[in-house]
């Protein structure tokens, strides 16, 4: 073998580990660089609306989100913002209906944001925001343009109540928003992204708790716990005690980074025990990341607006690169040990 052959070599198979292990050795800085490594950038997210009441469970494909926020709904009963750009879910559901502050969390991301349909003033709403919408329903109320457009279909064994049986797919709505001339290109996840610290710089904070009761309403079942795995740095959802597992792989939900936003929570607000939570302005933040627990803040400028996660000294928090689990809470009620 000439030389000249083997330097090409060894210099190809060296840019090779470089861009492999680009997650671990590019400071925290370049989240740019960050972003593209990890898949977030360049793309328009899809922000899926995901129940979880107990005939929803176990969810499929929420796993495999970039992002997933979880707040309160009616009864107390929480749903989630499934946020996907780095890779594809073949499955994902149950799918259920939108929530002004659902949708005001999607509207962060820029996204095609899928939902089973909505009240008659909400359609009206989103609307308003300027979101690309995928719903599965129409509006019938004439308050909106918004028409059925989400591809999905239903698996009847999932419950006996029709409404827990709605499935989509990320790749079938990317299918749609293409059809109706969508575009697919967009920011990506627009949070601050780093690689994992080093064995020796994560913490011991091994569990954290997350109580999404209301005044109102604080059923069995809807507590969470965050176990930190030291090995693989990263932390293993229960809710209600128990693992929260994907229905296809039966595989506990594995998060690399825990957010808590404080906020305000208020309701039942109507008849129908719609609640209502504040997504704008600013508020009290626990980021749990690496082992460790940093007291911060959130803020946001308005609905068009990112979310921007800042530590205590004032500075963006840097998220390993990975997934993100973003729990919206009134005061006191996130500990941790």
């Amino acid at each position: 073998m000439k030389k000249s052959t083997l330097i090409i070599i060894v210099a190809v198979l060296v840019a090779v580990l470089l861009a492999s292990s680009a997650l671990v050795i590019i400071p925290g800085g370049v989240k740019d660089i960050i972003r593209q490594q990890a898949g977030m950038a360049n793309v328009r997210p899809i922000a899926i609306m995901v129940e979880n009441s107990f005939a929803a469970r176990p969810q499929s494909g929420l796993y495999l989100a970039d992002v997933v926020f979880e707040v309160v709904d009616e009864y107390g009963i929480t749903r989630f913002v499934a946020v996907y750009a780095s890779q594809d879910a073949g499955i994902v559901g149950p799918v259920r209906s939108s929530r002004p502050y659902y949708a005001e969390i999607a509207k962060s991301f820029d996204p095609v944001y899928g939902f089973f349909g909505t009240y008659p003033q909400n359609y009206a709403y989103i609307q308003s925001l300027g979101m690309y919408t995928m719903s599965a329903m129409t509006d019938g109320s004439g308050l909106s343009n918004i028409v059925g457009l989400m591809p999905y279909w239903r698996d009847s064994s999932r419950s006996k109540a029709i409404e827990h049986t709605a499935l989509t797919s990320t790749v079938k709505i990317k299918e749609k928003s293409q059809a109706v001339g969508y575009p697919m290109e967009g920011n990506g996840i627009p949070f601050n992204y780093k690689g994992d610290a080093d064995e020796g710089s994560r913490g011991g904070v091994n569990n954290v708790y997350i109580d999404f009761g209301t005044p109102a309403y604080s059923p069995n079942g809807f507590n969470v716990n965050f176990k930190y795995d030291r090995a693989s740095n990263s932390y293993l959802r229960y809710q209600g005690g128990k693992a929260h597992v994907d229905h296809e792989t039966g595989a506990i939900i594995s998060v690399k980074n825990v957010v808590v936003l404080i906020t305000d929570i208020e309701g039942p607000i109507d008849q129908y025990k719609h609640m209502n939570v504040r997504t704008t302005g600013s508020g009290q933040a626990f980021y749990f990341i690496d082992g460790n627990a940093v007291e911060g803040t959130w803020e946001r400028g308005g609905v068009a607006d990112a979310f921007r996660f800042i530590d205590g000294s004032g500075n963006e928090v840097a998220l390993n690169a990975g997934n993100t689990w973003v729990s919206m809470v009134m005061p006191g009620k996130v500990v941790w040990e």
